[in-house]
């Protein structure tokens, strides 16, 4: 029980990486404010959550890429809870494609998903943790910060701008007992992934499972990962174990980034 009464915050929660997350600290006895953009789907996850562990889960419908919900969202966590320990800052990837694929209206909208959305979300809970000089703050980014993934000229723009972001915010709120770190998946298996293999099979004409196969041959153990594999460094990073780490990207990619 690693986390045993702390109080944890993940966004984009109802699927994916977000929702193994959640359930993986929940077994480890936090307790949990999940959020994602559709309302019968987080209330779903919440519930599920609660079954398996009995954890206490508030579910909240709320799109991180709009001011209005992530005020919302803020409010909630004070009235709910009145505290934080831990951010999971996470959020759906934005669309693939090259850079002659997108005009301003679609670099905007990733710059409010994938950078603003973290920016809103930090800035409101922070002082939480300020308050008892102790938080943790894990960004979800992608494998593309640090070797930029073909077709997705948004995301590897985007998310490099959270890195910055994050080590800066590191080095200011060190002082305070709070670390700060970015943890960047690989070829996890998960909806995101498995719709980005259906992409470049349509752009190559060919299956998906080729697709994949393509993708499987570069990473070296030979395989996608498992969500409870990308949780369990989440775990890792939200612990005491963590405790003398910060402004650090870790990637979870089973080797498939080749350089330093």
């Amino acid at each position: 029980m690693r986390l045993q009464g702390k109080i944890a915050v993940i966004t984009a929660a109802s699927k994916g990486l977000g929702k193994g997350i959640a359930l993986r600290f929940a077994q480890e006895g936090a307790k949990l404010l999940i959020a994602s953009r559709n309302e019968e789907n987080i209330r779903t996850t919440a519930e599920e959550i609660r079954d398996a562990t009995g954890a206490e889960v508030i579910a909240l419908a709320a799109d991180v890429s709009k001011k209005a919900d992530v005020d919302k969202l803020i409010e909630t966590v004070r009235a709910s809870y009145g505290s934080l320990d831990i951010l999971v800052n996470n959020a759906g990837g934005p669309p693939a494609g090259t850079f002659l694929d997108f005009d301003d209206a679609a670099w905007e909208k990733a710059f409010e998903l994938n950078l603003m959305s973290v920016v809103r979300v930090t800035r409101g809970l922070l002082p939480m943790m300020m308050e008892k000089n102790y938080g943790r703050i894990i960004n979800i980014t992608s494998a593309g910060v640090k070797q930029p993934i073909p077709n997705l000229i948004l995301s590897n723009s985007i998310r490099a701008a959270v890195n910055g972001f994050s080590k800066t915010l590191s080095q200011e709120m060190a002082p305070y007992g709070i670390l700060v770190n970015n943890l960047a998946p690989g070829r996890i298996d998960t909806d995101r992934v498995r719709e980005l293999d259906q992409i470049a099979a349509n752009k190559l004409g060919i299956s998906q499972e080729a697709a994949k196969d393509n993708w499987t041959k570069q990473i070296p153990v030979g395989r996608y990962g498992e969500v409870e594999e990308f949780a369990n460094v989440a775990l890792f990073l939200a612990s005491e174990e963590s405790s003398y780490i910060s402004g650090q990207i870790y990637v979870v990619d089973g080797g498939l980034v080749k350089g330093y």
